[in-house]
């Protein structure tokens, strides 16, 4: 039996994140600004803490809808710091509608946020081979020139580590350790295997 990485240890939701989502490619706008927001939103905080709030995230801001979120006004976010079970930091409830208008400027200029944030690694994921979680990189060079350049663009929220992680959470990056049956390699032995 393969080693898992160890990170999620024995909460549901951890292990869930790590099986379904972590280091997954993504390319839907819609989803890349959901993680954009939570990875923002765990500054100072445990992922666990944030996953445990996504659900009321995803009620607060109609599923992350980026046109819906960059209209809201001061007095909405108050509502809605109010209403939902979200991390209750008000500049950090701000950064989801200043990075949304962010995020719709991006669109304009290159079609998608996708598009944008994919170029930084030539639209393929970087594939790492740790071997232990502790080998993982809390943030890297590329990480602090896409903060610089999003800070640049008026983003909040998006320094070097969050960018790392934000990375990983839309796989632009596969850290899984190389024993997980999760690590690109042994996915694509599972391919092979399984003759597709």
């Amino acid at each position: 039996m393969k080693m898992e990485c160890s990170w999620p240890g024995n909460n549901h939701m951890m292990k869930l994140y790590h099986d379904k989502e972590w280091c997954v490619p993504a390319t839907d706008d819609q989803y890349i600004f959901e993680m954009l927001t939570l990875e923002g939103a765990q500054a100072g905080l445990s992922w666990s803490i944030v996953l445990s709030k996504r659900e009321a995230y995803q009620k607060a801001f109609h599923n992350f809808d980026i046109s819906y979120c960059s209209t809201l006004s001061d007095k909405d976010l108050m509502n809605l710091k109010e209403q939902y079970n979200v991390i209750k930091h008000f500049a950090k409830l701000q950064s989801v509608r200043n990075n949304a208008q962010a995020v719709i400027k991006i669109q304009k200029e290159f079609e998608s946020f996708s598009s944008f944030l994919w170029s930084y690694v030539d639209f393929k994921p970087i594939i790492n081979q740790w071997n232990s979680d502790g080998q993982v990189p809390a943030q890297t060079s590329l990480s602090s020139q896409i903060s610089k350049d999003l800070k640049k663009r008026g983003f909040k929220f998006v320094g070097p580590v969050t960018m790392y992680s934000f990375m990983q959470a839309i796989g632009m990056v596969d850290d899984h350790v190389t024993s997980c049956s999760h690590h690109s390699s042994n996915q694509e032995r599972k391919i092979k295997e399984n003759g597709f």
